[in-house]
């Protein structure tokens, strides 16, 4: 297995997610709640799940695309 170096962002995103998964489930479906009542929040999960979820979809210029819109 090979182990590549962290960067920072990922570094802190570690720290948070064991100090999340270290906390009692009352107090994790707490934090899950908050973020689930955070619109801005919300609709940035919703893009992230949409890319993914198309991921494997061929990718094609921009042109091509608004010119298929405007046709």
């Amino acid at each position: 297995m090979q182990v590549r170096p962290i960067v920072p962002e990922e570094a802190k995103a570690e720290v948070f997610w064991l100090a999340f998964k270290g906390l009692p489930k009352k107090e994790q479906h707490l934090i899950v709640q908050r973020l689930l009542e955070d619109r801005e929040f919300m609709e940035d999960l919703l893009d992230v799940a949409l890319m993914e979820q198309r991921s494997d979809e061929p990718s094609r210029p921009l042109t091509d695309y608004l010119a298929e819109q405007e046709g």
